[in-house]
């Protein structure tokens, strides 16, 4: 311990000088041309909700069920306990470097039919997945979708038909509603 109040004092000039020397060295000097570049963290990218595409809402049409509603949008990110004929689905993502993007589709039931949907203009795959790399790029974004011709290289056998085997039964449709996670007792 330091009893001389001289000490203390020194430590203290000692500890100042140290601080205001370290906070002075935040950028870096490129000696050949005499500049200061400021050095800057690493932001994380943040993403939050359901990436919809226009694929996914050109495929919703009213009088579908709750149960094909989700499996083409997935669950939806918010429910209201209030409004349980009201789906929202929010995408959020935050990149360094570009703005913040949101979008938004609610979907509105009537009992356990869907009667209307509204929201943003969603982006379709290619231009959400184009939109990602901030790098600009020189080629073509790959094609999505297979050729009849790609396709036919994946037909299945058809000597399971032939030989008279059965084919498996098909299976049985989700529930409207998942069981909860935790024990109701």
């Amino acid at each position: 311990m330091l009893a001389n109040p001289q000490s203390r004092l020194s430590l203290l000039a000692a500890v100042l000088v140290a601080s205001v020397s370290l906070g002075a060295c935040s950028g870096v000097t490129d000696r050949t041309r005499g500049m200061l570049y400021a050095v800057t963290p690493y932001k994380v990218e943040v993403v939050q909700g359901n990436f919809v595409s226009k694929e996914q809402v050109d495929a919703l049409k009213p009088g579908m069920s709750r149960q094909q509603v989700r499996e083409i949008l997935g669950t939806s990110l918010l429910t209201d306990v209030f409004h349980s004929d009201r789906w929202d689905y929010v995408f959020t993502i935050r990149r360094q470097g570009v703005e913040p993007q949101q979008r938004r589709l609610t979907l509105f039931f009537k009992g356990e039919l869907l009667e209307r949907f509204q929201g943003d203009e969603m982006p379709s795959e290619q231009e959400f997945v184009a939109g990602l790399d901030a790098r600009k790029f020189s080629g073509k974004v790959p094609q999505l979708e297979a050729s009849e011709d790609q396709l036919k290289k994946f037909t299945p056998a058809k000597s399971d038909s032939a030989s008279g085997a059965t084919p498996p039964a098909p299976l049985a449709p989700l529930p409207p509603s998942y069981p909860p996670l935790e024990s109701t007792r």
